[in-house]
C-alpha cells in the first residue's frame, strides 16, 4: 500500500497545500491531522469579526468533512500529534501511529506570553485561533452582572497588550463595535516596527479619534479580579497607572511552533529551516506557513506568503520540484479608521523613509532606491503603481 503524504495542521497552509496537491494528483493518499476539529475559516477575519457582526460559526466558511470530500483526503482532527521519527517516517499521535511518504509540518506559530503579576494574570487571553477567538467572543457578549454597580457606564472595557498589526486592527474593530478600548505597548507610537513614525502617529490620531486610549511607553505589569466591583479585573502598568477591565488582550506577537521539529531533531531558529524547496533538515520533511524560516531568516505570517508556498510545495511533493519565490507582497492592515498598505524592505536594508507625497512613504537606501513603501487612506489603491518604482 502506498504511504500517504501526511499534512500536520489545519490552517490555511496546511488546507492550501492539500488543495494545490489535488490539483496535480488526484490520486496520492494524503492524511491531514489536525489538534482541533479542522474547520476551514480565514484567520485574518479574527481580528474585525466584530465590526461585521459575525459570531464564531459564521467565521466557516467550510466545514472540516465537506473540506475533506471535496479534496479527497483523509481527516484526523482532534488528534494532538506527540512525536516524529524522521528515520522510519512514522508520526506519532494521540490516536495511534501513521506512516509518511512525505510529511509537511503547517504547525503554525503561538502567541508570544510574556510572565505577569496577579491573581488573574492565567485570565489574560490572547486570539489566534478560532477557538480562542470563541472565548473571547463570549466574554464579550454574555451578559453583563455588573451594570447596576457600574452606573451610567455600561461598556465593555478591553485593555489590549501589544500597539503591533494585530493588536492595531482589533483596537479599531473593538471600538468601533461599542467597547472601550485601552492599547499599552512600550514603543513610541502604534505598528512601530512596519511603519515610518509619521504614519505611525496619523494612525495614533485616527484611531484616538474614535475613542482608542493609547499608553505608550510602559507595559501591563499585573492583573488582578477587582474586589470591590465595577469591572472583572484591575489591571496595573509598569507607569504607575490602573486600569479597570472586563478582558485583557495579550496581541504581543506570534513565535513559530518548534516544539514538534525539535524534539525530531530537525534544525530551527527562528521558524523551522526549510531550503528554496521548502524541505527541512531532514529528508521528505517539509514545511510553510507561520512556521516556517526562509531564506535570509524570514518568516512571513502572512496570508500571500503561504498561497506562494503551497503552490510550489504541491509542485515538489507530486515530482515537478520547485523553488518558491516569493513576488513583492504588500500587507493590507485592517484599520477601517486610516486604511495601511505596507511593504516592508527586507530585514537588515540600510536606509530611512521619506514621504514623496500625502499619503505615501517610501524607503529609500543611500542610492535613493526605493526598498519598500508604506500607503495610507485613499492612496492604498495605488499599491500597484507604486509597486512598479521596486521593481
Amino acid at each position: 500500500m502506498t504511504q500517504p503524504i501526511i499534512i500536520i495542521g489545519a490552517g490555511l497552509a496546511g488546507w492550501t497545500t492539500a488543495r494545490e496537491l489535488r490539483k496535480l494528483d488526484k490520486t496520492t493518499p494524503v492524511l491531514l491531522i489536525t489538534a482541533d476539529s479542522g474547520d476551514f475559516y480565514a484567520k485574518p477575519s479574527l481580528s474585525n469579526a466584530f465590526a461585521q457582526k459575525r459570531s464564531p460559526s459564521q467565521l466557516v466558511t467550510t466545514p472540516a468533512a465537506r473540506m475533506a470530500e471535496t479534496q479527497a483526503i483523509a481527516l484526523q482532527a482532534n488528534t494532538r500529534v506527540t512525536g516524529i521519527d524522521t528515520k522510519t517516517h512514522t508520526v506519532h499521535t494521540s490516536a495511534g501511529d501513521f506512516h509518511y511518504a512525505q510529511l509537511v509540518l503547517a504547525t503554525g506559530a503561538q502567541p508570544i506570553r510574556i510572565p505577569l503579576a496577579g491573581d488573574a494574570a492565567s485570565e489574560v487571553q490572547s486570539v489566534n485561533s478560532l477557538r480562542d477567538f470563541s472565548e473571547f467572543h463570549s466574554r464579550l457578549t454574555q451578559p453583563d452582572q455588573t451594570v447596576e454597580q457600574r452606573g451610567a457606564v455600561t461598556k465593555k472595557h478591553v485593555v489590549i497588550m501589544g500597539a503591533g498589526l494585530i493588536g492595531c486592527e482589533f483596537a479599531n474593530d473593538l471600538i468601533g463595535s461599542g467597547f472601550d478600548v485601552t492599547v499599552v505597548d512600550p514603543s513610541a507610537g502604534p505598528i512601530a516596527a512596519l511603519l515610518p513614525s509619521g504614519l505611525g502617529e496619523q494612525l495614533r490620531e485616527a484611531l484616538a479619534s474614535l475613542g482608542v486610549c493609547w499608553r505608550f511607553g510602559t507595559t501591563v505589569q499585573r492583573v488582578d479580579h477587582d474586589r470591590k466591583g465595577g469591572s472583572a479585573l484591575r489591571v496595573q502598568l509598569a507607569s504607575g497607572e490602573t486600569r479597570q477591565a472586563d478582558v485583557v488582550l495579550s496581541a504581543i506577537g506570534l513565535r513559530a511552533d518548534l516544539s514538534l521539529a525539535q524534539a525530531a531533531g530537525l534544525a530551527c531558529e527562528r521558524g523551522i529551516v526549510v531550503d528554496d524547496h521548502l524541505q527541512t533538515s531532514a529528508a521528505n520533511v517539509y514545511a510553510l506557513g507561520d512556521g516556517a524560516q526562509y531564506g535570509n531568516g524570514r518568516t512571513l505570517p502572512y496570508v500571500m506568503p503561504i498561497m506562494h508556498a503551497a503552490k510550489a510545495l504541491a509542485a515538489t511533493l507530486t515530482g515537478q520540484p520547485s523553488a518558491v519565490q516569493f513576488p513583492l507582497m504588500p500587507v493590507a492592515i485592517k484599520t477601517p479608521g486610516l486604511p495601511l498598505v505596507v511593504a516592508p524592505a527586507a530585514p537588515g536594508t540600510a536606509g530611512q523613509w521619506q514621504q514623496s507625497e500625502p499619503g505615501v512613504w517610501l524607503f529609500v537606501d543611500a542610492n535613493q532606491v526605493v526598498k519598500g513603501f508604506a500607503l495610507s487612506g485613499a492612496q492604498t489603491s495605488r499599491r500597484t503603481e507604486i509597486a512598479k518604482r521596486m521593481l
